[in-house]
C-alpha cells in the first residue's frame, strides 16, 4: 500500500524570519470549527468553508456518524503567484508536532481545480483525520497510510458531476459487453495512470463499491470501523474488505457478489423498494431545489417557498419537483408513502399560488420524517441485535408501534349531522 512521507507543515525557519514585517493572514473558521481557511478573500474562504461543511456533512450521512472530530483541518487558499510557479496547486500535508496530529490542505485558488478533485482531497484529509483520531504518541518520522482512492471517489455527493443515473449509464457498457472488471483488478488499480475516460469508469465503480459495503448488514458502523483500522491494514485490500464484511467477499463468492452490483447499478432495478436510508437522503435531495436567475445559481429548500415563489422559474421548478416526487413515490420505502403524496400535494398547491396553511404542513412533515428516521433506526439496531443474539420470541420492543399502526387502519367514524357536514366543507374549501 501506498505511504505518505510525513510533511513538516511550516517552516519555521521561514516564518521567525518574516514574522516582524508581514501582516498575520487573514482566517475565517467553520461552523463545526473544525476547518481553518487562511488567505485569499473572505467572499472565498466562506465558499470554501461552507462547501468544506457539506463534503464532511456528506462523509458523516454516509456512516451514520455524528461530527465528533479532535483535529482541525487548516486550509491555506492562495492565489496563483508568479513568483511562485511551482506552487502545487492541490495537496494535503500530514505530520505530527508535539501536539497531535497536524493536517493542512494547501489549495490554489483557479480555474484549473475543479469541484471533484477539491472535495476528493477534503475527503482525504477528513478521512485522515478519522484515521487517526485515537493514535497518540506516534514516532516522529512514521508514515501515514493514505485512504484508499475507491472510498475517496465513492463516497456519494449531493451535488456531483457523476450523478447515480450517470454511474448507472457507464456501469451499462461493461455489463452488456460480458467484460466487468473483477474487483481484485479494480482495487489494484492506480486512477492518476488512467486516462479522463478510464478515470471516470474508475469512480463508477468506487460509487458502486461503496454502495455495496453501505448496503451491508450494519454496512455504516462496520464501514466506520474499516476506516479506523486503515492505519494497521495490510498491503492486500481484498484481505482488508474480507475480514470487515466476510459475508460480501468469502472465498469464492466475492466475484459473484460484486458482479451482481454492478448489473443491479447498471439496470437501476426501477421495480426494487429502497430502503429507508436511501429514501430520506433522495427525498431530502428532491426537496432542495435550484434557480438559476442571472447566471446566479440558488438553492431552496421547499419550506423556503415564500422567497422562492417570487422567482420567475418558479413554476417550472416546482412542476419538475411533482414529477420527481412521483417518480420516487414507486420506489420510496413504503412508510414513506403518505409523506411523499402529502410532500407533493403541497408542491401542486404552491404550483397553483396557493400558500394558506402550506407552512405548517411542512412543518409537521419534517418532524414525522424526524420521528421516522428515528424509528426505523431503532428497528435496524434491533434486527441487528437480534440476528446476534438469536432472541427465541418475540420481546414486546414494538408492541406499541404495532397497536398504533393498528389503530391508523381503523376508519374513523364519520358524522352525518348538518353541523359537522359544514365544517367538513369548510376545512376542504381552505385546504385547496
Amino acid at each position: 500500500m501506498l505511504r505518505l512521507p510525513v510533511v513538516r507543515l511550516f517552516l519555521a525557519g521561514v516564518f521567525v524570519a518574516a514574522a516582524s514585517s508581514a501582516a498575520p493572514a487573514e482566517q475565517s473558521i467553520s461552523t463545526s470549527r473544525q476547518f481553518i481557511v487562511y488567505g485569499t478573500e473572505l467572499a472565498v474562504r466562506g465558499a470554501i468553508c461552507d462547501f468544506a461543511e457539506r463534503t464532511k456533512r456528506e462523509l458523516l450521512a454516509l456512516l451514520d456518524q455524528r461530527d465528533s472530530w479532535t483535529t482541525a483541518i487548516v486550509i491555506n487558499a492562495q492565489y496563483p503567484q508568479a513568483n511562485l510557479p511551482e506552487l502545487p496547486r492541490l495537496s494535503v500535508e500530514v505530520g505530527q508536532t508535539g501536539f497531535g496530529l497536524k493536517l493542512q490542505l494547501n489549495l490554489v485558488v483557479n480555474s484549473e481545480v475543479s469541484r471533484p478533485e477539491f472535495r476528493r482531497e477534503l475527503l482525504r484529509a477528513l478521512l485522515l483525520e478519522m484515521m487517526y483520531r485515537g493514535r497518540q504518541n506516534i514516532p516522529a518520522g512514521a508514515t501515514y497510510t493514505p485512504p484508499p482512492d475507491w472510498l475517496l471517489d465513492g463516497i456519494p455527493a449531493e451535488q456531483s458531476d457523476l450523478s447515480r443515473d450517470r454511474v448507472s449509464n457507464f456501469l451499462a457498457l461493461p455489463v452488456e459487453t460480458r467484460n466487468i472488471l473483477p474487483l481484485e483488478k479494480f482495487l489494484a488499480q492506480r486512477p492518476e495512470l488512467l486516462d479522463a475516460a478510464g478515470r471516470t469508469i474508475y469512480r463508477a465503480y468506487s460509487f458502486a463499491l461503496v454502495d455495496l459495503l453501505s448496503r451491508a448488514p450494519g454496512g455504516p458502523r462496520r464501514l466506520t470501523q474499516f476506516i479506523a483500522d486503515l492505519p494497521l491494514s495490510s498491503n492486500d485490500p481484498m484481505a482488508e474488505l474480507r475480514y470487515h464484511f466476510p459475508e460480501l467477499f468469502e472465498a469464492g463468492a466475492a466475484e459473484k457478489t460484486w458482479e451482481k452490483q454492478i448489473v443491479r447499478l447498471a439496470s437501476g432495478q426501477p421495480y426494487q423498494l429502497m430502503g429507508s436510508a436511501e429514501t430520506e437522503r433522495l427525498l431530502a435531495e428532491k426537496l432542495r431545489l435550484k434557480f438559476s436567475e442571472r447566471g446566479v445559481e440558488k438553492r431552496y429548500e421547499l419550506e423556503e417557498f415564500a422567497i422562492f415563489l417570487k422567482a420567475r422559474s418558479a413554476k417550472n421548478v416546482l412542476s419538475s419537483l411533482a414529477q420527481d416526487l412521483s417518480a420516487l413515490a414507486t420506489r420510496a420505502n413504503p412508510v414513506y408513502a403518505p409523506v411523499i403524496a402529502e410532500y407533493a400535494a403541497i408542491a401542486a398547491r404552491l404550483l397553483r399560488g396557493k400558500t394558506i396553511g402550506s407552512a405548517r404542513r411542512l412543518q409537521r412533515l419534517r418532524k414525522a420524517r424526524e420521528a421516522v428516521t428515528a424509528q426505523m433506526r431503532q428497528i435496524d439496531d434491533y434486527l441487528n441485535w437480534f440476528e446476534a443474539t438469536g432472541l427465541g420470541r418475540p420481546s414486546g420492543e414494538f408492541a406499541d408501534y404495532m397497536r398504533a399502526a393498528e389503530r391508523a387502519t381503523r376508519r374513523e367514524p364519520t358524522r352525518r349531522d348538518p353541523i359537522s357536514l359544514y365544517l367538513d366543507v369548510l376545512e376542504a374549501q381552505f385546504e385547496n
